[in-house]
């Protein structure tokens, strides 16, 4: 598999139709907005979860696309796994699994592994076991919405009861849903080829990544998150490690204007992007 050379950026544009993108646990479960703007946000962690999904997803729990973030097991448990693997690699054991030397062949073997510690990172240094810190190659922002958002929230009935007391006093139970009619968010992520080449991040690892982006929302549906889609991919690469231009004057090539005062559907928005980009980057349209 071949290292990563080059350097990244991308903005993915996704909708939300008549549902819940990113509850706040906070407010009640209604969607995240910044109470000064009005703008709804997504955050970083929220995504990042949907990329674990789907990668799980297509690529089953086998290395080297293994998930760590998820609630199937202990993370000291699994770091201890780490050590006991690399004891069986050389046939010896270990006394101090603390020590450098055995800290740094567990983080090794953890981004082997692991597909989201060798995009996300990890912090792993926990409990008696420890694998050290990965600096993750692969960062988002958190999504913003393109217009202030409007959060409906809608009075909702069930007629299954819950308790038996209940049962013999009434016939529904009430709750309530909050929805976004329509809103449009810009997510914006980095993609960083030196701190790559540090944890084995591969051009296969890209695919899989660009692939999870543009399905995100496919196996993700629920009656909470209503209609979700991702409707653009913009990716820029640099011909350098380092990269030719800095991320925020490819950001900026983008542009996203509503045509309308209450932006209802896709099409209602302008996206212009600019026809020349600084020397040394290209520009990619997944979707």
């Amino acid at each position: 598999m071949t290292e990563i050379n080059n350097r990244y950026e991308f903005v993915m544009l996704f909708d939300v139709e008549n549902g819940n993108p990113n509850g706040d646990p906070d407010a009640g479960n209604a969607p995240r907005m910044d109470v000064e703007t009005g703008y709804g946000y997504i955050t970083d962690v929220c995504l990042k979860r949907k990329i674990r999904n789907y990668v799980e997803l297509v690529k089953g729990d086998e290395a080297p696309y293994k998930i760590l973030i998820k609630s199937d097991r202990a993370l000291n448990d699994k770091f201890k796994e780490a050590h006991e693997a690399v004891e069986t690699q050389r046939g010896e054991k270990v006394k101090d699994h603390k020590a450098k030397s055995a800290v740094d062949d567990a983080r090794q073997w953890m981004c082997k592994q692991y597909f989201d510690v060798r995009t996300f990172g990890a912090v792993m240094s926990t409990g008696d076991d420890p694998c050290g810190i990965v600096r993750g190659p692969v960062q988002l922002n958190f999504a913003k919405s393109q217009s202030p958002i409007n959060i409906d929230e809608l009075t909702i009935t069930r007629q299954a009861i819950t308790t038996v007391k209940d049962f013999n006093n009434k016939n529904t139970e009430m709750g309530q849903k909050h929805i976004i009619p329509y809103a449009l968010y810009r997510g914006e992520g980095y993609i960083s080829a030196a701190l790559g080449q540090k944890v084995g991040l591969t051009e296969d690892d890209l695919e899989v990544l660009f692939d999870a982006l543009v399905n995100l929302f496919e196996h993700d549906h629920s009656a909470a998150r209503g209609k979700m889609s991702m409707r653009k991919l913009y990716i820029f690469k640099h011909d350098s490690v380092l990269g030719n231009a800095p991320a925020h004057t490819l950001f900026d090539t983008i542009t996203i204007t509503p045509k309308t005062e209450i932006p209802r559907r896709f099409t209602d928005y302008d996206i212009t992007v600019a026809s020349h980009l600084p020397e040394g980057v290209s520009l990619i349209e997944k979707l």
